[in-house]
């Protein structure tokens, strides 16, 4: 079997790998027109601080894929052929396949504003983007970043770490306000604020103006205001890189569309990581999946069944984190904006420190656990993940939060004054909290959800 790859970041890598792993004598190609070799995406904004070297941010040594047997491909995949199952390089060369998978990512989204096009304005998804952008921050003073997600703080922290000024455009009245609840936003806006930020919430992009030399050097709000600047970020979102599979003719939408073995329309050819969408995502999933542990769960999902193993996607239990500049968050679960019919949320704060907790749960359903947002209180994954899939009372949940603590050795802890201002808020089901924490508890949870 000769497997060609189109992508090479951790849903090609990954299945990369994991084919090799069923298949031992099969040939596998990657191809790739970003790196000649992996690299870990998520770092590319340490790479700009400077508090790491691009070889850092490559998990495997450059001889660990002839050691291996993948062969890496350094070009662009400009034409694909369904019948003959070829696809043409940009380098003139054809790779016939007998099984494909479409890796391809996402590009970064921009909505057609006037002067998006000039010089100093970029988003940021690729190596390129960022070196691109190391270039032309060099020495500015002023930036503007349009977006008020994950990419947008991103690209905010990587500025001001080089001293630049950052002006951000959020155009919702507070960050992140399709997918945070508004105490764990202020919380980041504290953030903002601290780092001297200068945020322009309700307020998007209008238009971008030029210097006479084709330069970005005024950005036009939909407030009416100008901001002078001399570099601008877009962080408005990606969207699936399905360019190639739409000229193929494969069936797409507003990505590559697959069936719950990640097939395509094609036989022999599969999509997965950011370009697919699910067109039967499971109940309380969503048809395209853009994070990290999703890429890496259908990189190996589907490599199973290239080899003939058939073996569905399913995601399993949500999460995600991220840090925002000196504040973690992680979330697990399901844990909406405004908390879904039959719901009840539970919020902490500390009165003077950035750290909250929040637990949603239903009281209809023995008071089974659905969600949890942690700021600044780093939790153990496999504790939530058996919590939320033995759908675990959260009573029990809170007599045993000290088991899901992850905080370093020494750090202070809060499970005592949060089951306290449960047990002050929902006083008909009071909880003890149980002082026993460690890994010991972790494991024993971990096997019962099993």
């Amino acid at each position: 079997m000769h497997l060609v790859i189109i992508g090479n970041g951790i849903t090609g890598v990954t299945a990369a790998l994991t084919a090799r792993r069923l298949q031992p004598a099969a040939r596998i190609t990657l191809v790739s027109d970003e790196t000649t070799h992996h690299f870990s995406r998520t770092a590319l904004m340490y790479v700009y601080m400077g508090h790491l070297r691009y070889p850092d941010i490559k998990p495997y040594e450059d001889w660990f894929w002839q050691e291996n047997r993948l062969d890496l491909v350094f070009a662009t995949a400009t034409g694909l052929d369904l019948q003959r199952k070829e696809l043409t390089l940009s380098t003139e060369r054809i790779l016939s396949y007998d099984q494909l998978l479409l890796a391809t990512g996402s590009v970064s989204r921009f909505a057609g504003w006037p002067g998006q096009d000039l010089r100093g304005v970029q988003g940021l998804y690729s190596l390129p983007d960022m070196a691109r952008m190391s270039r032309d921050t060099h020495d500015i003073k002023h930036a503007v970043v349009v977006g008020g997600g994950l990419i947008g703080i991103e690209l905010a922290e990587m500025l001001h770490s080089r001293g630049i000024q950052v002006t951000l455009l959020v155009r919702d009245a507070h960050y992140w306000a399709s997918v945070l609840p508004k105490p764990e936003a202020e919380l980041i806006d504290q953030q903002l604020r601290a780092h001297h930020i200068n945020v322009r919430y309700r307020t998007e992009l209008a238009e971008l103006l030029p210097n006479t030399e084709g330069h970005v050097q005024t950005v036009c709000t939909t407030t009416g205001e100008k901001i002078l600047t001399q570099w601008v970020g877009l962080a408005t979102g990606v969207t699936p890189n399905i360019e190639l599979a739409k000229a193929a003719g494969l069936a797409t939408d507003r990505g590559i569309l697959v069936n719950e073995l990640l097939e395509t329309s094609a036989q022999g050819v599969y999509a997965a990581g950011d370009c697919a969408q699910h067109r039967q995502p499971g109940a309380g999933e969503v048809p395209i999946e853009q994070l990290w542990y999703t890429g890496r769960a259908q990189g190996e999902t589907v490599a199973h069944t290239i080899c003939g193993q058939p073996l569905p996607y399913r995601r399993g239990t949500w999460f995600n984190s991220a840090k925002f500049f000196n504040l973690e968050y992680q979330t697990y679960g399901r844990v909406p904006v405004v908390p879904a019919p039959g719901e009840e949320s539970f919020y902490w704060q500390h009165p003077t420190a950035p750290l909250a907790f929040r637990i949603n749960f239903r009281p209809d359903a023995q008071f089974a656990v659905t969600g949890m947002n942690a700021m600044g209180i780093r939790q153990r994954h496999e504790v939530w993940e058996a919590w939320l899939q033995a759908a675990t009372p959260v009573q029990t949940v809170l007599q045993e939060l000290g088991a899901a603590n992850f905080d370093p050795e020494f750090f202070r802890q809060h499970e005592a004054a949060i089951v306290r201002q449960f047990n002050e808020q929902f006083p008909a089901q009071p909880v003890t909290l149980k002082r026993r924490r460690g890994l010991l508890r972790a494991l024993q949870l971990n096997r019962a959800a099993r």
